[in-house]
């Protein structure tokens, strides 16, 4: 009896899980309070930080909430932080939590006109080159006037939406089907298997190209990121000032990330290059006319309020009217309003894609938290400081680029401003001095930050969506496709704060 009673209770430990992976976790909760009597708080913080990176990893073996959470509630046991601490870490982030709970919701009440409109573009641009282009540099544009995390809900809403047309016609049921579910592929046509390989392939590299889109047009404006907004509200900057201060690195990078694009796509290297099969474009072709013979006049009138509120949402956050999760509160009010949504339970479908995100966010904060308290960083904050001002701008650029490859990106910009914040108050540094400084610790936490989704809150939203394992898009794959950008944007950057600043 006890020893069924121990075996359930070992099957429960992290559900359907590996049995390595449960036993690593364990392993990890073991050997932590080991470690930090052995060697004290410092080692054992950046150990927290490797396991719950592990946790990231393994995405696909087990959603990271779960195990990152064990791990962050046994640091504050240890007291590597403390409770008031991670709470200070969550308000300081409140606007990048309302924006996940509400502007992606909102985001579901728009799939109809984003699905219809990326439809056509699938459909009528063949050039896989062409359509990457597109996705890339219109993801740059918008995240230069909306939040990365906003632009790449759109791109999952509409990655979904294909994938879902295409597994329900692959399955043997009709596109406009409520039966199929797009994880299991046991009904898949064997006819139908290799297309479905490619497809996936297909919207994976879409899907990089749009994430690493959001980057390149986040860096270029006050608005683009959370630590812009800091950054220019600590300098001083309107979106103008900012836009000019910035633009010696984030224009040449804007044109060698598109040019990155053709040069994947051409070769077909680090997992890029696959096109759309003839036979899911005209499932997809098929689907739009399909949808047009539908159109009702209730189903026009929907689409025509949702383009409105979604040209509301752009002029919204483009004129910072209000943080962007009030923004999107507005548009759920609106949308589900108009449209006749009133029903509860159909609203909260729309909040079941973000609200797993933002507990993990939190739980990423408590890691966040650990390297504050325990002061994990200084060390390289000191190093950096240290050196003589002409080299100061590229070490900046550098140690920022690492620190948010395994970070937060927002809370290494507000530690690193602090400090030369503080400096230009003491007198340590001049003021032309601190502005290159602030342009550094921009351009540092945002573009070499794509090379793992620790750096990158959306990239780590793509990581742990819905779509994630649908295109089979792991960690590691992740960081492999984000591989070539990493370099070209890190190295174009950094030659032009070198040359520039």
């Amino acid at each position: 009896m006890k020893s069924a009673f121990a075996q359930s209770f070992g099957n429960n430990f992290l559900g359907a899980s590996p049995l390595w992976y449960k036993q690593v976790i364990i392993v990890f909760l073991i050997a932590n309070p080991i470690i930090l009597n052995a060697f004290g708080p410092f080692i054992t913080g950046w150990l927290l930080i490797i396991e719950f990176i592990f946790t990231l990893a393994m995405a696909l073996k087990c959603y990271p909430l779960q195990p990152g959470g064990l791990i962050a509630l046994e640091a504050v046991m240890l007291n590597l932080t403390t409770t008031d601490g991670i709470y200070t870490e969550v308000i300081h982030n409140i606007d990048v939590i309302l924006l996940l709970m509400f502007m992606v919701a909102g985001i579901y009440f728009m799939k109809d006109m984003l699905l219809f409109i990326f439809n056509k573009l699938l459909v009528r641009i063949k050039s896989k080159i062409a359509i990457s282009l597109v996705f890339s540099l219109t993801a740059a544009i918008l995240s230069a006037f909306l939040d990365a995390l906003t632009v790449t809900a759109v791109l999952i809403s509409v990655s979904v939406g294909f994938y879902s047309v295409y597994h329900k016609v692959a399955s043997g049921q009709p596109s406009s089907s409520n039966a199929s579910n797009n994880n299991d592929d046991s009904e898949i046509l064997e006819i139908n298997k290799d297309d479905l390989i490619h497809f996936r392939s297909f919207l994976r590299s879409l899907l990089m190209h749009g994430a690493v889109g959001t980057a390149l047009g986040g860096v270029a404006t006050m608005v683009g990121e959370p630590q812009n907004l800091i950054i220019a509200k600590v300098a001083g900057w309107d979106f103008v000032d900012f836009f000019l201060h910035v633009a010696p690195i984030s224009m040449p990078v804007l044109v060698a990330g598109l040019c990155t694009v053709i040069i994947l796509e051409k070769s077909g290297w680090f997992g890029y290059g696959a096109k759309l099969p003839e036979n899911v474009r005209n499932i997809l072709k098929n689907f739009s006319k399909e949808e047009k013979a539908k159109y009702t006049e209730k189903r026009k009138a929907t689409l025509v309020v949702q383009g409105l509120v979604a040209v509301l949402l752009v002029l919204s956050l483009a004129f910072h009217v209000a943080e962007v999760g009030l923004v999107g509160l507005m548009v759920i009010v609106l949308l589900t309003a108009f449209n006749g949504v009133t029903d509860e339970h159909q609203i909260g479908h729309a909040f079941e894609e973000a609200l797993p995100f933002t507990a993990l966010l939190v739980v990423f904060f408590t890691v966040v938290s650990v390297i504050h308290s325990q002061h994990l960083f200084d060390p390289i904050i000191n190093y950096v400081l240290a050196l003589p001002p002409h080299s100061q701008p590229i070490m900046f650029f550098i140690a920022n680029g690492l620190l948010s490859a395994i970070s937060d990106n927002v809370f290494v910009a507000t530690v690193y401003i602090s400090e030369i914040k503080d400096a230009l108050d003491i007198g340590a540094i001049s003021r032309e001095q601190f502005e290159i400084l602030a342009v550094a610790v921009n351009t540092g936490t945002n573009l070499p930050s794509v090379a793992t989704p620790n750096g990158q809150a959306a990239f780590l939203f793509l990581l742990t969506s819905a779509i994630a394992p649908l295109v089979r898009l792991s960690y590691g794959k992740m960081v492999w496709m984000a591989l070539p950008y990493t370099l070209v944007l890190s190295v174009v950057a950094g030659t032009c704060v070198m040359y520039f600043l």
